[in-house]
């Protein structure tokens, strides 16, 4: 044990006053808001118990020590609260803010038992899971919605063993896996891990179909609008949203050909610059082009744009029939917001922890976390909608809401976390807390 008086000379004193320090505060946590927000998040979606129920517990029930459900909210709520390595359930089972969120009173697993679940996971994990999603992301209107825009796009995930599927990607210049990410708006619909050795858009054509056939037995009547950059240009699958009243805006990658019809527009914004005192002019454009190996030409708008020291155009092919720089401006860029939606699964809630050897853990990994970001995502669009943090990243809305210290005192009648008094966001607290429950 550490000796007391020894501590005692090793802090400055505070005004003549000594600084004592020992562990023996009792139990507190820094989970204390996290845990119970988060829980209601689930309790409100059911989003954990239905995965649970869709993939199944096949462990002989009598010698069960932890639920298949208990241990997905133990995992999925970790991530959520920082913490994205197996090894950090070492401690944190002992949490009793965590333990209470998992409604046990008794220690959580043990790292070797929830690895021992990432490790059971198979094809059929991952489908279901998407199914889940999904089927939360409809649930979450509560009238059908006129327009669903689709955002795809694909990420690199750095691995830095010898995963399976791991190979080295020339564009990003180190082995990784080639994750693709399905968003409409801030929620997330799919989280599919793929090997780095393929075409950035593939199997994007069949989970575009899936969806968008799942999405119109919901609502028959919604207009989807498909929107991707120049990887997921690729013409067969443009054909096929034409054939099934799929719109689209999807970036086309410059070549020759495009920047001779993009000359008289670029022509145009040069003289626009020389004669104002901006740093930039844009004109917008259109024009009809195909590629060789397309079936047909299809209406491709141009943004020229000149800045002092050089022309910068970009294309964009689209089924659009509104003006031009509508469909650029209001239409395409609004795209770049889902670049911060990975940024908070990679970034904040550890997408990019693959470091499994088992493929399929691997891609359990991937879903863990988006699941974390299902609730998280609640939590912002249902709980702090008209706040100053309805905007708020995933780890902004860790550190001022979900990470706030409690003291935790349990015994056989009630749990009372008695979280600080010094939080500054209390009111903001039982707002969300309300929000969630009703």
């Amino acid at each position: 044990m550490t000796d007391r008086k020894a501590n005692l000379a090793l802090f400055p004193r505070c005004q003549k006053r000594t600084i004592d320090v020992s562990f023996e505060g009792g139990d507190i946590t820094s989970h204390g808001s996290g845990a119970l927000l988060l829980r209601q998040a689930e309790q409100r979606t059911g989003l954990l118990q239905e995965v649970a129920r869709r993939i199944g517990d096949d462990r002989r029930q009598k010698s069960v020590c932890h639920t298949l459900w208990g241990m997905l909210m133990q995992r999925v709520l970790g991530i959520a609260l920082g913490h994205e390595d197996l090894d950090d359930h070492l401690t944190l089972r002992d949490d009793l803010a965590l333990q209470t969120a998992v409604g046990s009173v008794k220690r959580l697993a043990h790292p070797t038992t929830l690895g021992r679940l990432e490790r059971r996971s198979e094809r059929g994990w991952a489908w279901e899971i998407h199914r889940v999603i999904v089927e939360r992301f409809i649930a979450s209107f509560d009238r059908p919605p006129e327009e669903l825009v689709l955002d795809f796009d694909a990420t690199d995930d750095a691995v830095h063993g010898k995963q399976v599927g791991r190979f080295f990607h020339g564009y990003y210049g180190h082995y990784c896996f080639l994750p693709l990410y399905v968003f409409c708006g801030s929620q997330l619909l799919v989280a599919y891990l793929r090997p780095s050795n393929i075409d950035g858009a593939k199997h994007a054509w069949a989970i575009l179909a899936l969806l968008t056939r799942r999405l119109r037995q919901a609502w028959p009547d919604v207009r989807i609008i498909l929107r991707g950059d120049s990887g997921f240009c690729r013409w067969r699958m443009l054909r096929w949203c034409e054939r099934h009243d799929v719109d689209y805006v999807v970036g086309v990658a410059r070549n020759a050909v495009l920047e001779r019809h993009a000359a008289p527009f670029l022509d145009e914004a040069r003289l626009l610059l020389q004669a104002s005192d901006k740093r930039s002019a844009r004109v917008y454009g259109e024009t009809r082009y195909a590629a060789k190996s397309w079936d047909k030409p299809r209406r491709v708008i141009i943004k020229a744009e000149q800045i002092p020291d050089k022309a910068n155009p970009r294309f964009v092919v689209t089924s659009l029939r509104e003006d031009a720089k509508a469909v650029y401006e209001k239409r395409y860029c609004p795209r770049g917001d889902m670049e911060n939606r990975i940024k908070e699964q990679q970034l904040g809630l550890f997408a990019d922890r693959t470091s499994s050897t088992r493929w399929w853990a691997n891609q359990l990994r991937l879903l863990l976390s988006s699941l974390a970001y299902v609730l998280v995502e609640t939590i912002r669009r249902v709980g702090l909608k008209g706040t100053h943090l309805a905007t708020a990243q995933v780890w902004t809305i860790r550190l001022k809401l979900l990470k706030v210290g409690a003291v935790v005192l349990r015994n056989t009648r009630r749990v009372r976390l008695l979280l600080s008094s010094a939080f500054p966001d209390q009111k903001l607290f039982w707002t969300v807390a309300r929000r969630l429950a009703a």
